[in-house]
């Protein structure tokens, strides 16, 4: 326990304001950060069709057909999520999991959501 509370603290004896400041992380598969929509992702990428399929945990599964070489199958799920949020590809930015099956997404100011996501805010909003 010391040595925790040693490590919170800098030189002169105060908290580092990073350890002193804790987000909470917001719960389900997507939510809203001011007007940008942040989606956790569980993408399979060689799927036999491109499609945005159940939640499974905290994350959206998304099928897309484009092989899994070299961040490929990532740049072709960008510009499937474009198409059916209706925003340019410069609009969505892979915050992690670019080499990966699990990613973040954030959407600046879709123009329209699939029924899966806006089923699921229009949920959340009245809790």
């Amino acid at each position: 326990m010391k040595k925790k509370q040693a490590a919170n603290k800098s030189k002169s004896g105060r908290k580092n304001q990073a350890s002193a400041v804790i987000k909470k992380k917001p719960g389900g598969f997507c939510y809203w950060d001011d007007n940008v929509l942040v989606l956790n992702i569980l993408g399979t990428p060689s799927a036999k069709r491109d499609a945005i399929g159940k939640t499974k945990g905290n994350q959206l599964k998304i099928s897309v057909t484009a092989a899994p070489k070299g961040g490929k199958a990532t740049d072709y799920m960008v510009a499937f999520l474009a198409k059916e949020f209706a925003v340019k590809t410069s609009h969505i930015d892979v915050v992690f999991g670019r080499m990966n099956i699990n990613k973040q997404v954030r959407i600046s100011s879709p123009q329209k959501l699939p029924a899966v996501v806006e089923k699921f805010l229009q949920k959340k909003a009245k809790v």
